[in-house]
């Protein structure tokens, strides 16, 4: 699985579109984020992935949660923002994603 690293500067139209392939192609994405405006492009690059994907009738939902990372350039340790990227209720198609693997809906 692929990682998906979004910066502070990167384009959010892109990033939707990279995402938009994973989630097609293995039926989810995984994004890492260091800082608040990094979080912010993710945020607004799922949101329009999410819309990529609505002509296909497939529904996003995204998981974020913390990890530890090290950065090579400084050799210290940072805490980044991890976003899971699914779909709500499949792609036909992508490997793991089936009905039956994702929570229903509430």
């Amino acid at each position: 699985m692929q990682i998906l690293k979004v910066s502070s500067e990167s384009d959010p139209g892109a990033t939707a579109g990279a995402i938009a392939n994973g989630i097609r192609e293995r039926g989810m994405a995984e994004i890492q984020v260091i800082g608040p405006r990094a979080v912010n492009q993710a945020v607004k690059a799922i949101a329009i992935a999410r819309g990529y994907l609505a002509a296909s009738a497939v529904d996003l939902y995204c998981v974020p949660s913390f990890t530890n990372i090290r950065v090579p350039e400084s050799d210290q340790e940072k805490t980044a923002i991890r976003f899971v990227v699914r779909t709500r209720h499949g792609v036909l198609g992508a490997g793991e994603a089936t009905p039956e693997a994702n929570p229903p809906d509430f």
